[in-house]
């Protein structure tokens, strides 16, 4: 990576890596070159992105989500991690920078940016990443595949909603569990009951893995749960309803004092997805998703917008919760005794692995594994400039 912070006369500059994590693309640091933690590196990571601005023109956000996003990473000083990873998410038409969550596809880059910069040592055929995401104080593993010292780009894993393929990077996030609440289910319940603002009552299953996430059925929704992109971004209805059970959410879980400040409050968390039986679609690009392919249909909405594929951290939280006896996700859920949970989502389906014990008290699972499989590529290694 280029040498560290320099300042001209006109412009301050700060090494940076972009890379492709998954389906997210962000921007790699490491925490030496980044003022600490405060309004200062708030201000610096908003200009660097282009933010407020909904086309991020001046800066190297993408003008969406999925790429408005940060990785901040130094070697660790525990000896039973490697590196510490700091997530933000930097918002794309607001002058807000959120810590409060991770994203498991940026969490993807952290291996291979830890070994290409030698904060790891690097074992031939595959390095054990050790990354402890400070966010949510929980270790995740990444085994990254390794060819001469370096992470192997090339591969033929291939992951919906990125072009061509690359490398299989696994992560086994099943110490995540209850990152931010402490428990698997922070109510207690396998489902609660919301009762919206028109007086309807929608059954949700609230888990905590990764980053919590709020489940409710399609059919409480009138949807039928495999619906297409641009019906979901035309439906204002149906997005609203989804806003409305994630802010009501958020306040059970003591995230906003009350349901209509959540959006201000706790903008990114919990999120929020709709779950409905396997059903035929067709994908993003004109694929044709049968439904023998999946275990059910998911829809995921992010910072308000709906996911193009589905976020890391949703999808090891989904396959926790349909492994939960009595959860909605359970409910609509087939072959869920499988060690592979199949997810369709509207760019084809991911599969994530699981595995758990149910035999404990309540029948509440614990996990020997939640894993994905994702790609990265370092796309560029660059010197950004921020006016002074």
């Amino acid at each position: 990576m280029v040498e560290s912070t320099r300042i001209t006369t006109w412009q301050r500059s700060v090494p940076v890596a972009i890379i492709r994590g998954g389906t997210s693309k962000g921007l790699y640091f490491h925490a030496r070159d980044l003022p600490p933690a405060g309004a200062e590196r708030d201000r610096l990571l908003l200009r660097i992105m282009g933010s407020p601005d909904v086309l991020q023109i001046d800066g190297l956000g993408g003008s969406r989500a999925i790429t408005s996003k940060v990785a901040v990473i130094a070697r660790s000083q525990d000896p039973g991690v490697d590196v510490d990873y700091t997530f933000a998410q930097v918002s794309v038409d607001e002058p807000v920078v959120q810590w409060d969550g991770n994203c498991g596809n940026i969490s993807a880059g952290v291996g291979p940016f830890a070994i290409d910069e030698g904060l790891v040592a690097a074992t031939e055929g595959t390095t054990r990443v050790r990354i402890l995401n400070t966010n949510t104080g929980r270790l995740i593993t990444a085994y990254v595949p390794v060819e001469n010292g370096r992470h192997a780009v090339r591969g033929d894993f291939v992951i919906p909603g990125v072009p061509g393929s690359g490398s299989e990077i696994v992560m086994d996030w099943s110490a995540t569990v209850g990152a931010h609440t402490g428990k698997l289910l922070p109510t207690g319940h396998p489902v609660d009951v919301l009762t919206l603002d028109d007086q309807t009552s929608v059954p949700v299953t609230i888990c905590d893995v990764g980053n919590p996430v709020v489940w409710v059925p399609a059919q409480y929704l009138g949807a039928q749960g495999n619906e297409s992109k641009s019906t979901i971004d035309e439906s204002e209805a149906l997005r609203q309803k989804l806003a409305e059970i994630r802010s009501r959410a958020a306040e059970l879980l003591g995230f906003s004092a009350s349901w209509k400040e959540a959006g201000r409050q706790s903008p990114a968390l919990p999120l929020v997805g709709m779950i409905a039986p396997a059903r035929d679609y067709l994908a993003m690009n004109g694929t044709a998703i049968d439904r023998n392919a999946m275990d059910l249909n998911v829809r995921l909405m992010f910072m308000g917008r709906l996911h193009e594929s589905l976020a890391g951290t949703a999808s090891v939280n989904l396959a926790a919760a349909s492994r939960v006896q009595g959860s909605t996700v359970a409910a609509v859920t087939e072959n869920s005794h499988s060690e592979v949970l199949r997810a369709g989502h509207p760019s084809g389906v991911m599969e994530i692995s699981v595995r758990c014990d149910t035999s404990g008290d309540n029948a509440v699972p614990t996990f020997s594994i939640l894993g994905i499989s994702r790609t990265s590529r370092r796309i560029a290694d660059a010197r950004v400039y921020v006016p002074e």
